[in-house]
């Protein structure tokens, strides 16, 4: 975003022209400092007025706001990228933030024959969309965190990835059944599905933390792979053992009924 689209945006709706009678004034003197620069008239005024126009007259102020937040978040996140300035910082930031959200306590020896809970968590009033309710995407935060809390549990912890070791998702199909309002309080159970030497399969069900009911449900597939190969490999002992130990219990229970089935087929009953 240019120097004049900044000014724009900082006119506020009234626009260019409102900035400029603003703090045009103010900028009288060290205009006048420049080199072989024109005078600051309504002549001036009204070339830049049109064609600040013409640039950005097609975006609202809140759009123009939108644009410029977007391109800094890009910023940061291309400099995170090389751990430098801002972006080293914002690094710093979400590790922390990840740190924070897989610090609960779990108990050591949990009851395997039962579904895991393993991550809860609060609607902010930031997830939420234009019609009051926790956008779409922030139900894929949740579940992504309690996968990752999942994986913590079974042993994919920071030693482990540095060993050039990770776990990606590879697929994953959200039910979306009941709206969810901001503040409300939610807890995550977790099934393991199946497993073999390389691959993961969980279900995730969001439930109201008060009154227990199912707010979405997640499936995912996950992958084990060497990272610095670039291809997937057998878990880790330390991974397949825990997994065996989970399974030796999950296998008995119900495997729900939308289980591996997509859109079409569920619509089919």
């Amino acid at each position: 975003m240019g120097l004049f689209e900044t000014y724009r945006v900082a006119g506020g709706e009234a626009g260019m022209r409102h900035f400029i009678s603003q703090f045009g004034p103010t900028l009288s003197l060290p205009w006048t400092k420049l080199m072989d620069v024109p005078e600051l008239n309504e002549e001036l005024i009204e070339k830049i007025v049109a064609q600040s126009d013409a640039q950005s007259g097609m975006h609202s102020i809140r759009e123009l706001e939108r644009i410029r937040d977007d391109n800094l978040v890009a910023i940061m996140q291309g400099l995170k990228l090389h751990d430098w300035g801002a972006g080293a910082l914002l690094k710093e930031y979400e590790e922390r933030l990840y740190e924070k959200a897989h610090s609960g306590i779990v108990a050591s020896d949990p009851d395997l024959s039962e579904t895991l809970r393993l991550h809860d968590s609060k609607v902010r009033p930031d997830w939420l969309d234009y019609n009051g309710h926790m956008t779409e995407s922030r139900y894929l935060q949740v579940f992504g965190d309690t996968s990752d809390a999942f994986l913590n549990f079974i042993g994919m912890d920071e030693n482990y990835r540095k060993q050039g070791f990770s776990v990606y998702t590879v697929e994953t199909h959200i039910r979306h059944l009941r709206e969810v309002s901001g503040g409300e309080s939610l807890s995550v159970e977790t099934q393991l599905l199946d497993y073999d030497e390389k691959r993961i399969r969980i279900v995730h069900e969001m439930l109201h933390s008060s009154s227990g009911d199912v707010l979405a449900t997640g499936e995912h597939m996950l992958l084990h792979v060497n990272t610095n190969k670039g291809k997937a490999c057998p878990f880790g002992k330390i991974l397949y053992e825990k997994l065996a130990q989970i399974w030796n219990g999950h296998q008995n229970l119900s495997i729900p009924d939308y289980a591996g089935k997509g859109f079409q087929e569920l619509n089919k009953k």
